[in-house]
This record gives C-alpha cells, sequence and structure tokens, in this order.
C-alpha cells in the first residue's frame, strides 16, 4: 500500500506546485499606469514568480467592465472615485489605498513651444488639442480643470480632441494628428516616448491632486485572494516605490 500512495501523494504535491507557480493576476490598469506597470511587473514576478495579465484602459471604462462581471482581480485606477464606488457597491473586498500621484504634462510633438504653458493652445497654428473624455478618464477631467483655471476653456475647447483614454491621447500627440495634448507625465518619462518632442508640466496649482486608487476586485479576493493580497503589498514596497517614482508619479 505504501508503494502505491507514496507516488500518488508526490504526484499531487507536484501538480499543486505546478498549479501555484502558474497562477496568473489579471489586473485592470488605469493607461497612464501602462508604461510603469511593465517594469512592475517584471520586479513583481521577479519576487513571487507570478504573471500579472494586464487590462489597459480608461478607468471609467474599466470600471463599466467590472460592474458588468468582467473577471478582473485588481484594479489600479487613476482616481480614488472609481475604486470607493466599486468598494460601496461591494464588487471590491478592499477599501482604496492611494499608491500614487499623478502630474499633468503638456506634450508637443509639432515643434510648439510648449514652454510658453497651456497659453500656446490659444495660439492659431494649433488646431487640435488632445486630451482624455473627462466622463471617462480622470486626467481628461483633471486637464479640463487646468484649462479653466487659467480661462482657456472658451477658446480652447473648439479645438479638443477627445481620446477614450490616455493611450489614445497620446497616439494623437505621437502621430501629430494633434498639434499638442495633456497627457501623464509617466508617458513622457517612459523608454518609448522619452526624448520625444517637448513637454513641461502642467501647475499643480492648476488642477485637483491626482490620488490613484487601488483596490483588490471581488473576483480577485474569490479566486486569488493571496496573490492578490501580495500585489497590493508589493505596490507599497520601496522597490515599487522605487519605479513609480521614475516615471515622475508622486509617493504616498
Amino acid at each position: 500500500m505504501k508503494r502505491i500512495l507514496m507516488p500518488f501523494t508526490l504526484t499531487l504535491v507536484l501538480i499543486c506546485s505546478a498549479n501555484a507557480n502558474a497562477a496568473t493576476l489579471t489586473a485592470a490598469v488605469a493607461a497612464n499606469v501602462q508604461f510603469a506597470f511593465q517594469d512592475l511587473r517584471a520586479e513583481f514576478k521577479n519576487e513571487t514568480g507570478v504573471d500579472v495579465q494586464t487590462i489597459i484602459g480608461s478607468s471609467g471604462k474599466l470600471t463599466a467592465q467590472v460592474k458588468a462581471g468582467a473577471p478582473y482581480d485588481v484594479f489600479l485606477s487613476a482616481n480614488m472615485a472609481y475604486p470607493h464606488a466599486l468598494y460601496e457597491a461591494g464588487l471590491a473586498t478592499s477599501k482604496p489605498k492611494i499608491y500614487a500621484y499623478g502630474t499633468l504634462v503638456l506634450w508637443s510633438l509639432s515643434g510648439l513651444d510648449v514652454s510658453k504653458g497651456l497659453k500656446v493652445l490659444t495660439d492659431p497654428h494649433v488646431k487640435q488639442v488632445a486630451i482624455a473624455n473627462p466622463k471617462l478618464a480622470p486626467y481628461g477631467l483633471e486637464a479640463m480643470r487646468a484649462l479653466a483655471f487659467y480661462h482657456l476653456t472658451k477658446a480652447v475647447k473648439p479645438k479638443l480632441v477627445f481620446g477614450e483614454s490616455i493611450s489614445q491621447v497620446n497616439q494623437y500627440i505621437h502621430s501629430q494628428a494633434a498639434d499638442a495634448g495633456i497627457t501623464a507625465k509617466s508617458v513622457v518619462l517612459s523608454p518609448k516616448m522619452k526624448g520625444q518632442g517637448q513637454w513641461v508640466e502642467v501647475p499643480s496649482k492648476s488642477y485637483s491632486p491626482i490620488a490613484q486608487g487601488v483596490v483588490i476586485l471581488k473576483h480577485g479576493n474569490e479566486t486569488h485572494a493571496t496573490i492578490a493580497r501580495e500585489f497590493l503589498e508589493f505596490l507599497a514596497s520601496k522597490p515599487a516605490r522605487a519605479i513609480l517614482k521614475r516615471y515622475g508619479y508622486g509617493l504616498p
């Protein structure tokens, strides 16, 4: 009997071990974080052996997908409002925690003198200005707030081209389909975009602080609770904070 059970038991151990090593976390990630998240994902896998599948989009669209039953485990939002709404609805099992503070930048690849700040967008030569849809993307909402702060809304509004997310905004700017755009600092500091065009920070006094929140979603708590908690702990670790800082994020 021992000769039969021991190999069988060993097989079970090996299967369980293989399943643990094959575990994959699914993260819904706000578009502004996509470049930094590549490094975060690599570091997390290096530390834990767990891979993270990413779904990139605007925070509003990702929230709608979670409400519709999308099987995401964790959600990294571009603000605190969306993860808080999911928590209140019982679709997130952890209270939202701030993992980073975002920064707006004015970016152009069309030779525009962005050192003049947002006022340059009123120049007659500027025909199109890209920002994220303020109804779906917190960065778009804060971009509109910054324009209003400098009393530029009326002059710039006819020129606005709305991207579904920061990713689409970046495409408009990078392809020069738009003469300029307001995007995330993490984008212009990414290895893929660094050194391309000209950019300048939008003064922080002109918009509300972009506190970005993370939550464990109900699906994640039910299917990958331990790994999801490990990931949230990882986001607060020194290696993760160093990565976020390198991409221009403020730290909580």
